[in-house]
């Protein structure tokens, strides 16, 4: 205790002066686990040790104590690797091949030195810490195995199998009381060596990953789509295979989640799967034969680029509706399992009943873990909460088993203090984590789309409580009721949680009187059911449970209807097609213009002509009258002079959109910093830049990178020209954190505000540093090839790579936030969004 308090003491402060936001989440994370596996460790090995010292099974409370203690090592050592890093790539994620195997190596780095302390003791226990810790770091090296190179994955297998072989040939001598012969010596000492050769293989492997350069696909569904997209509009062009192994992963994604489906929406996403895999196979054997840019082939990428957006949308949805299903009730199988567990000795079927309420507590876990990391890959909005999500869904699916191991405990020592303890530590752990889950599933699916879904389950369970009644089943129509009731309950939370998130007094005023109005019909809706289920074939009752049921139903539509954002109304805007013209003579085009100039005739030459016609003789005035066009000694009207001084009227400023097309340069393999470059054309070109400062200034940020690799690559320019350029990044970068942050200070959102906060405060700092790495590069160009010039170069794309990426999801930030901004901020940023090119 003494030694993680000094730790946490440390670790906090050094949290405050880190610089990268994700580094200092991460640090809070890990060291919070700490904090709460540090009692509930005591507490398993105290439960262990009383057991072990009364003569009774170990073996749960052994199973445990090794949790914990892994689980504490492991939050550890990520502590410790968060305090070596020097640099943060925007791209890397937890999942990511490169950052599981550095994750891995640190694992294995901790562990060396117990491993060694047990090959040189002869007489060290079997099955002990040493042993333990050698095994696992040839787990973690298979771990690394995974994710290697075909040559290194090979070595590192074989080696791992070797270590594993011998390590098992001592163990059985030591276990004979043979430890100390030169037999078993020799075996020590050769493991000893072969496991620091595996540490070497293990070290060469992620280096050479590291090199090599391949991507693989993203993690979520939206940056595979994204990822696809990308190669899509250019099919011609060499991505290595990315694009298309994004859209397989899209394809797979979208069938693991059709078996969780309805069977409407299940045929549904799996024909869209099929149409997509088909597509995709005909324009991978194009490109194969180096038909990539031909008209059919761009119409196949066309048609694949529409498909997959309408799978992405399929999938979003299904997700939504396994939210609602999942998480309709997370306390139920907690609590049950709970009073099952604390069951007095002597009640009747005591063991049989906690092992369904364990079945029953594991199966719920499997689903929501599930479902968890179908949302963190199909809809989460950010990094930050899809690996948020991930970690809970692990935490989870590890927790359970150990949570009904303490159960097992509990419910065979009921009088020992420790158990109780524990099993409450574990408890009160796992409530906790499930409680997050659901948080962070929430945020990370559309609130009306949430709503919506509930509305729709609503309606079905009511089917249902309507097919009870007409079957007379009492127990069915309780059922189906509080799964209603808990639905209504989870609208009434969602929209508490919008409530709460917004600063809009208007829109606040609104979701809170839709959810009063909600949470008065509940309690009614419930009586009425109940008294329906008391007796099911009284007509008045459940026509009084009819209408609260519908009250319900209505009061559900009423917020949805609350938290939704209106569009504008566009018919005032609505521009009629024009009248067809119609073929005429010259003659009677001639008559038909000057037909229409009766009107310009001066109405006081008009009262003359009349004066002058009660003057003459009566003869004279019974002539037709003459039409203005039928007169031939008028001249059409002449148009009013020019106002004196006035200056005709300014023709409209040129749309700057085109001229950024024709200047981006285009993407050739091998150019990492113009391929940064590309990427952030690519999200700022579906953009207009009228009326919109950020989506300017990004565009110049973009041409002012690609500038940039054309100058590092020696495509002309000098050193001047290279850090002119840089330092022209560096302002275009302030200039897009300060329009961000004048977006932020009037989002009424407090999640969004947050996001644009967090994602656009490291620009500057990476700007600057690309000022100085950039003149760093200009003293080194002519001397291209040399390692200083290497170092350079490495440090300088990857700078770059994350100041585009950074940009990137600034822009996104802001155009998400744009629908939240106060109306009487005076703030105009118009975002106009240019039809896709696969829609043209």
């Amino acid at each position: 205790s003494p030694s993680l308090t000094r730790v946490s003491r440390d670790v906090d402060n050094r949290e405050k002066e880190l610089t990268h936001q994700v580094h200092r989440e991460i640090l809070i994370r890990s060291l919070d686990s700490v904090k709460t596996l540090a009692p509930v460790l005591i507490c398993a090995m105290k439960i262990s040790v009383q057991l072990l010292a009364q003569g009774k099974k170990t073996e749960e409370a052994a199973e445990n104590r090794n949790y914990l203690t892994q689980r504490m090592t492991d939050e550890i050592n990520e502590i410790v690797r968060v305090l070596q890093l020097t640099t943060y790539d925007e791209d890397e994620w937890e999942a990511d091949n490169l950052t599981g195997m550095k994750k891995a190596q640190n694992a294995i780095i901790g562990l060396l030195r117990t491993a060694h302390d047990w090959l040189e003791d002869p007489t060290a226990v079997i099955g002990g810490v040493g042993e333990k810790s050698l095994r696992s770091i040839l787990d973690y090296a298979l771990k690394v195995a995974e994710r290697a190179l075909p040559p290194d994955r090979d070595a590192i297998r074989k080696m791992v199998g070797d270590i594993t072989a011998t390590t098992n040939a001592l163990c059985e001598l030591r276990s004979e009381g043979k430890g100390g012969t030169p037999q078993a010596q020799s075996l020590a000492r050769g493991i000893d060596q072969k496991v620091k050769e595996l540490n070497g293989l293990v070290g060469r492997a992620i280096q050479n990953v590291e090199r090599s350069g391949v991507q693989q696909p993203a993690h979520t569904v939206s940056g595979r789509v994204e990822q696809a997209l990308k190669w899509l509009e250019n099919p011609g062009f060499d991505d290595k295979g990315l694009g298309s192994q994004a859209i397989q992963a899209i394809v797979d994604e979208g069938r693991r989640l059709a078996q969780f489906c309805l069977p409407a929406q299940r045929q549904d996403i799996l024909g869209l799967c099929n149409e997509v895999e088909s597509l995709s196979r005909q324009l991978n054997d194009m490109c194969r034969r180096g038909q990539g840019n031909t008209p059919q082939a761009l119409a196949i990428a066309k048609n694949l680029s529409q498909k997959l957006q309408e799978l992405k949308k399929q999938i979003e949805k299904a997700l939504v509706t396994r939210v609602v299903e999942d998480f309709i009730d997370i306390t139920t199988p907690l609590k049950q399992f709970t009073e099952a567990v604390l069951a007095p000795e002597g009640t009747p079927n005591r063991e049989a009943n906690f092992q369904d309420k364990a079945i029953n507590l594991s199966n719920f876990s499997q689903r929501a873990a599930q479902t968890a990391r179908n949302v963190a890959s199909g809809s989460a909005p950010n990094k930050r909460l899809a690996e948020g999500l991930m970690t809970s869904a692990n935490h989870i699916e590890s927790l359970t088993p150990q949570l009904v191991s303490a159960g097992r405990i509990r419910l065979t020592h009921p009088d020992n203090k420790a158990a109780d303890e524990h099993f409450e530590n574990l408890r009160k752990q796992y409530s906790d984590t499930i409680q997050s889950m659901r948080n962070m599933v929430d945020e990370a699916v559309d609130t009306v789309n949430f709503i919506k879904a509930s509305e729709d389950s609503i309606l079905k369970y009511t089917a249902l409580c309507e097919n009870a009644i007409v079957n007379r089943q009492q127990q069915s129509m309780v059922d189906n009721t509080s799964n209603i009731a808990r639905l209504a309950n989870r609208v009434l939370m969602v929209a508490k949680q919008e409530s709460d998130n917004s600063e809009d007094p208007n829109f606040i005023s609104r979701v809170n009187r839709a959810a009063d109005e909600l949470q008065a019909t509940v309690p009614v809706m419930v009586q009425d059911a109940k008294n329906v289920a008391i007796n099911i074939t009284d007509p008045k009752a459940i026509s009084r449970w009819r209408d609260s049921n519908r009250s319900l139903i209505n009061s559900v539509g009423e917020v949805k209807k609350a938290v939704s954002i209106d569009p504008p109304d566009m018919t005032s805007l609505y521009i009629s097609a024009p009248e067809p013209i119609k073929e005429l003579t010259p003659e009677a085009d001639f008559n038909d213009i000057f037909s229409s100039l009766d009107d310009f005739m001066p109405q006081t030459q008009t009262r003359i002509d009349i004066q002058t016609q009660r003057q003459v003789p009566q003869t004279q005035t019974q002539r037709p009258v003459v039409t203005f066009s039928e007169r031939t000694d008028y001249a059409p009207p002449r148009p009013p002079p020019p106002m004196a001084g006035s200056a005709p009227p300014r023709p409209p400023p040129p749309e700057t959109d085109d001229e950024f097309e024709i200047q981006f340069p285009v993407l050739q393999p091998n150019q990492p910093i113009m391929m940064a470059a590309h990427d952030l054309h690519l999200e700022v070109k579906q953009w207009s830049s009228k009326e919109n400062e950020i989506i300017a200034a990004a565009k110049k940020m973009a041409l002012l990178m690609a500038r940039l690799s054309q100058l590092c690559g020696g495509e002309g320019g000098t050193k001047k020209d290279l850090i002119a350029c840089a330092k022209a990044i560096a302002e275009a970068s302030e200039e897009v954190t300060r329009l961000a942050k004048d977006q932020a200070k009037l989002c009424t959102d407090k999640r969004m505000r947050t996001n644009i906060l967090q994602v656009c405060e490291r620009i500057p700092t990476i700007g600057t540093q690309l000022r100085i790495l950039s003149t760093v590069k200009a003293t080194m160009l002519g001397a291209q090839g040399s390692e200083e010039d290497d170092e350079a170069t490495e440090m300088l794309v990857g700078n770059a790579q994350n100041l585009m990426q950074s940009v990137k999801e600034t822009v996104r930030a802001c155009e998400s936030a744009s629908i939240k901004i106060r109306t009487d901020s005076g703030l105009r940023v118009r975002w106009v969004r240019k039809q896709p090119w696969y829609q043209y």
